[in-house]
């Protein structure tokens, strides 16, 4: 049986072509998507196209537009068995981390995807980008499931979990990577699935959370910070959660100014996460001194979180509850594999 996939566009430079009249890049019209990319003909594979309008630069993204973007995914979700989001480099692990935490229950696959050159030109990546999408996308094991039931990035030949996707490089096709979690495929001559990888899908239908509730502020300990900035970011009014992004395995300078301001935040109820500013590892802070003084302050742990996947998952949590109790609990859960185990 075939598979159907719709495909999103929702901006970026994987949608343009080069105007034969004055050479500009401008957006082609992706109804003509075969025309394009020829190659997709030779997949069994009945492939619809949706455009957004006005497209959106990757640089612009706001969560309105990740609204409306799991919307139109649970309006054609009966409809289609995968699909494939095409979207801007700049901000694409910050939409994919926070969709995977808005759509609860997914059986199908979603993955974005993109390039570096746009897919008019010579030597472009978004070809094989575009196509290896779809081929995962429409994916299926022996009893008809999808073989990638996650939101999924694909790029430079590896398939990554949305949400444990960071972008890693401004000008290489091998533009992103997941220091903390392995690839759910990579694309050879066959594309290799890791299926002790991949999340399986939860029992029960799909549900959509719509409500995000963005106030949140990160703070990056550097050396040099001064009390002052520390407590605008920390004690803001505004503000409901803060993400530290420290040192180490979650350590902080240990100036008692910096923990004052911190007890005062949380007095104040407010939600503070650590998150490492490396790459690669986990935050523990029961392993120092420092930080285990932002544990006993009430700060709670990131884990082995990127700065995308915490971003969006306050912004879930915290639109499901006012209750900061409650929205500190679930964050050190494991909800859609952006924990390590």
């Amino acid at each position: 049986m075939s598979s159907s996939i719709l495909i999103i566009y929702t901006g970026g430079t994987i949608g343009m072509k080069q105007d034969p009249v004055d050479g500009t890049l401008k957006p082609f019209d992706f109804s003509q998507i075969h025309e394009e990319v020829p190659e997709l003909g030779k997949f069994n594979v009945r492939i619809d196209t949706y455009t957004f309008n006005p497209l959106i630069d990757s640089s612009d993204v706001e969560p309105g537009m990740w609204v409306s973007l799991a919307e139109l995914i649970q309006e054609n979700y009966d409809d289609y068995d995968g699909f494939v989001v095409l979207h801007g480099t700049d901000t694409m692990a910050y939409s994919a981390s926070t969709l995977s935490f808005m759509l609860k229950n997914l059986s199908k696959p979603v993955i974005f995807t993109g390039s570096q050159l746009p897919i008019g030109t010579l030597r472009t990546d978004g070809k094989e980008n575009l196509v290896s999408a779809i081929e995962i996308a429409g994916a299926k094991d022996a009893e008809g499931r999808a073989m990638v039931p996650e939101v999924a990035i694909f790029f430079g030949a590896k398939l990554l979990r949305g949400n444990r996707a960071t972008k890693m490089s401004s000008d290489s096709f091998d533009a992103f990577d997941s220091p903390n979690c392995p690839p759910l495929a990579i694309a050879g001559i066959d594309i290799r699935y890791n299926p002790s990888v991949i999340v399986a899908p939860s029992p029960g239908s799909l549900k959509v959370q719509l409500k995000l509730d963005t106030r949140v502020s990160f703070l990056r300990l550097h050396p040099g910070i001064t009390p002052q900035v520390a407590r605008n970011i920390a004690c803001g009014e505004e503000t409901r959660a803060v993400i530290l992004e420290t040192y180490g395995s979650g350590n902080a300078p240990s100036k008692p100014w910096l923990m004052d301001i911190i007890r005062e935040a949380v007095d104040m109820g407010k939600i503070l996460v650590n998150i490492s500013q490396c790459k690669k590892g986990r935050v523990n802070m029961d392993l120092y001194a420092t930080g285990r003084s932002l544990k006993d302050a009430g700060v709670v742990s990131g884990d082995d979180l990127t700065p995308e996947a915490a971003l969006g998952k306050l912004f879930t949590l915290m639109g499901l509850s006012d209750n900061n109790s409650w929205v500190k609990s679930r964050f050190s859960e494991d909800l859609r594999g952006e924990i390590s185990k």
